[in-house]
């Protein structure tokens, strides 16, 4: 069931090997700020996106709750449709599946359209195994393929690549996997489009079997849709005799009414377009027009799982706009690689962690991949509350407790490494329940402020490494506060410091530049 790559290490250590690439954060900065900016644009656009992006929280949470009847719907569509729709409980399952039926054409190549659901199960690599050569087809996932390489980003995988190390690729690598790329290649974007055009036209004109995924799969119609931006996508959809489909359980909507809003968030929010150029949308078979035998294979791999988890479960909300990852500062430095994931960014730090069960190290360590600055939620179109659903996480891995894992209530065990955090809370909460302790560490503390030092031992080095340790105050806020107003604690005019927050700020400023009277 693993939806992480194999052999990754924590994020800690993939982002600080990341971070230190410094034309990766050259990239990466150019490209993030870039996307956002025009989506903000695009987004402005309209007075009623709060209440679109309210339509859409609403209406994936609804068809959640209902999702056994949705797919069942589904799948009743689909068969009367002329199509055939197959379960996969994992990776393993769904890709026994897809092997199978691509055997069972007699092919031994297929055309693929850009798709996360068979990156997340290793597709590509299983039916490598099978003897069967799978070619992306989209461009930026056409780089990522032959540079060896993988995704770092949801809309554009290819995004920590700049334009002349893709001419580099194109030169020594398209020839091993069919048309080679022009002797004088240059780096212009026109003559790399082009390059690719031809390449891909060839795979394109031979193919018999496509696999696809699926943005949106409509319950009352069984209608099928892919959303992209360069038209490759209908080429595989459309051209081959076999279609074989790989989506997630919750891609399913219930009507085209529904789809109608997801149609107007998604563009926007993703490529920053008001209307996406490429919507592809198919039911089952037709004779003479498209494929002549269509397979659905609905995927659950963990999502049942994520299902049972109430703060969770949101994560299943995601349409895949990359959004989230544009915004975050964590993302912009580290890259879509350090997560170990083909769900990079903010919702990657969510959604495979549950997916996975929290069964790696990896997967303990990417709900700390944030700063929970909030700006993930601010921009996402259906309203996934990420950093409440990273706080959520972070509790399961230092605390435990109970979680469904393969559909089994069970008793999931803190992760290694944190029962210095579990005994530093557990003394913090005591000590915050009882105001006169508060009052004499806060005391003890600035009498022994010089002896602070500016890095942490044992297990508060891994704060301290990457934070300075604050300069602790000659006086408390209390006391501060008894000195410059003259109350007691308590007392008539008090604020009742004593069962409030320390609020250490102030004090900092009085070590620096003397008190400060109120400015009342």
């Amino acid at each position: 069931m693993s939806v992480t790559y194999l052999g990754m290490p924590p994020f800690p250590e993939a982002a600080a090997a990341a971070t230190g690439d410094e034309r990766l954060r050259g990239n990466l900065r150019h490209a993030t700020r870039t996307i956002r900016g025009k989506r903000a644009g695009a987004v402005a656009e309209l007075a009623d996106w709060s209440a679109l992006r309210t339509a859409g929280a609403q209406i994936k949470d609804r068809t959640l709750r209902h999702l056994d009847h949705y797919l069942e719907q589904l799948e009743t569509a689909v068969t009367a449709a002329g199509g055939t729709v197959h379960w996969a409980t994992d990776a393993q399952e769904a890709n026994e599946i897809v092997t199978r039926l691509v055997r069972e054409t007699g092919e031994r190549e297929v055309v693929k359209v850009k798709s996360m659901a068979t990156q997340e199960i290793g597709l590509n690599e299983a039916l490598e195994q099978a003897g069967i050569s799978a070619y992306e087809t989209d461009l930026a996932e056409l780089i990522v393929q032959l540079g060896d390489d993988r995704p770092s980003h949801i809309l554009v995988p290819a995004i920590h690549r700049n334009r002349s190390e893709i001419r580099e690729i194109f030169q020594e690598r398209m020839g091993r996997w069919g048309r080679p790329a022009p002797d004088a290649l240059t780096d212009r974007p026109g003559d790399l489009a082009e390059a690719a055009r031809l390449h891909l036209r060839e795979k394109f004109l031979r193919a018999r079997v496509g696999v696809s995924g699926a943005n949106f799969l409509v319950a009352e119609t069984g209608t099928l849709v892919v959303v992209e931006s360069e038209g490759n996508g209908r080429m595989c959809l459309t051209l081959p005799e076999t279609l074989i489909s790989v989506a997630g359980i919750e891609k399913v909507v219930p009507t085209w009414q529904d789809l109608e809003v997801f149609l107007q968030l998604l563009p926007r929010s993703s490529t920053a377009e008001r209307m996406n150029p490429y919507t592809s949308t198919w039911t089952g078979v037709t004779s003479g027009d498209g494929p002549a035998a269509f397979h659905l294979v609905l995927l659950d791999n963990g999502r049942t799982d994520t299902l049972a988890d109430r703060v969770g479960r949101q994560a299943l909300r995601c349409i895949r706009c990359s959004a989230c990852l544009n915004v975050c500062p964590v993302y912009e430095r580290a890259g879509g690689h350090a997560y170990g994931s083909p769900y990079p960014g903010p919702i990657g730090a969510i959604l495979t962690p549950q997916l996975d069960s929290m069964g790696t190290g990896l997967d303990a360590s990417l709900p700390y991949a944030s700063s929970l600055c909030g700006a993930c939620y601010e921009v996402c179109p259906v309203a996934i509350d990420i950093p409440e659903v990273l706080v959520h996480l972070r509790e399961r891995v230092v605390q435990g407790g109970t979680a469904t894992v393969r559909g089994q209530r069970t008793t999931v065990r803190p992760a290694r490494g944190h029962a210095a955090e579990r005994a530093a809370m557990r003394a913090a909460s005591w000590t915050f329940d009882h105001p006169r302790a508060v009052r004499a560490g806060e005391r003890m503390a600035a009498r022994a402020r010089r002896l602070v030092p500016r890095r942490l031992p044992g297990p508060g080095r891994a704060w301290s490494d990457t934070r300075e340790v604050p300069a602790v105050p000659a006086e408390s806020f209390r006391d501060w506060w008894r000195r410059t107003r003259g109350t007691a604690d308590g007392a008539p005019g008090s604020t009742g410091a004593d069962s409030a927050d320390g609020g250490t700020g102030a004090a900092g400023s009085a070590d620096r530049t003397g008190p400060r009277e109120d400015p009342r």
